[in-house]
């Protein structure tokens, strides 16, 4: 893919603005925050700079962009179109995730290419189909779409070649730039399309990515196929009740991770607390022990399958009271073991 253009260098205040520091930064739970699709496609038009803010109405991207539209429901799967950095490439489309590429769209081909492949899922009659293989990400970059994007679009992108380059993966991981893609305020906002370990092409999203995040999404999403849940937004193929299941879950991220953890370190404490305090012994008596040990060999059967039946549901819930309440407890349960005792010897002695 053609090489985005390199970027004069951010401003303080522009970053502060619109950069990596801005403060709305990881200031959403972003779980949820993808529209259910099942297919994606990019056509490939020019570089990021040449872009306007609506770059769907630019010659072949609006001619694509309409055919999609009268086809919308024909289409057998819900797609979702993007334009991505071309150059050399200009008009080259890829299809996720059946990973494959055609080259050479043109204008008076457009219909008939959006008719045989994308509605009736045949091969392209004036093209011919080649499969792509390894790892792709799509950073948003439309910087006259929206300049969050356009200050940190590039810096990933840059980012993302130096570490690919340093890994040796040039022929495995390819990133290019492409357009508006939904939640400017998530930005940096990109997409990896990558196999899964079952070999299957997922897409994921991923917002609020930082250059120092680009190492670990390299090292762990594309070569482990684990997700960075604290970035992770949505991905292709889900539909709207996981979308909304996804939503409830809100995986934590940023600064609110790091406080949901202290609260989870905090709360499994006081657990721990309150379970050490429920088998400790009040009164000579402890609500972990079986209080039928008095009782004769005579009796003891019939007495503690009583006592097992009454004492199951007490000490499931025995261990959720404050310390105070056990000790009352212990002395309320020792005094019906003594009489229960004192009685079983009176029927005895009778």
């Amino acid at each position: 893919m053609e090489e985005t253009e390199s970027i004069s260098t951010v401003s303080t205040e522009e970053d502060a603005n619109y950069g990596f520091t801005r403060s709305e930064m990881f200031s959403t739970n972003l779980a949820g925050t993808v529209d259910p699709y099942d297919r994606h496609v990019f056509l490939c038009h020019k570089s990021p700079a040449e872009w306007a803010s609506r770059v769907e109405e630019d010659a072949l991207p609006k001619l694509l962009s309409s055919a999609f539209k009268s086809h919308k429901d024909s289409m057998p799967f819900k797609t979702k179109l993007t334009i991505c950095e071309g150059g050399e490439s200009d008009g080259d489309v890829l299809i996720f995730p059946e990973m494959i590429k055609y080259k050479g769209l043109t204008d008076s081909i457009v219909d008939d290419f959006v008719d045989d492949v994308l509605v009736n899922g045949k091969p392209w009659a004036s093209g011919v189909a080649e499969s792509m293989s390894g790892s792709y990400v799509f950073v948003c970059a439309h910087g006259s779409r929206d300049k969050r994007c356009g200050v940190c679009g590039p810096a990933l992108i840059k980012k993302f070649k130096e570490e690919i380059e340093l890994r040796g993966l040039n022929d495995q991981v390819f990133v290019s730039a492409c357009s508006h893609i939904g939640g400017h305020k998530y930005a940096g906002n990109l997409i990896i399309y990558s196999p899964d370990a079952e070999g299957k092409t997922m897409g994921h999203w991923y917002g609020y990515v930082t250059p120092n995040d680009v190492p670990e999404l390299l090292d762990q999403h594309i070569a482990k196929g684990e997700i960075l849940e604290r970035l992770w937004r949505g991905q292709m193929g889900a539909s709207t009740v996981e979308g909304d299941k996804a939503d409830e879950r809100k995986l934590p991220n940023g600064i609110e991770a790091k406080k949901m953890k202290k609260h989870e370190e905090t709360k499994s404490q006081e657990t721990k607390e309150i379970a050490g305090g429920c088998c400790q012994s009040a009164n000579g008596f402890s609500c972990c022990r079986d209080p039928s040990s008095g009782l004769s060999e005579e009796n003891k059967p019939k007495q503690q399958e009583h006592e097992k039946s009454s004492l199951r549901g007490l000490k499931s819930w025995v261990c959720s009271w404050e310390q105070s309440d056990i000790l009352a407890a212990a002395a309320v349960v020792g005094a019906v073991a003594t009489v229960a005792v004192a009685y079983s010897f009176y029927r005895k002695s009778g």
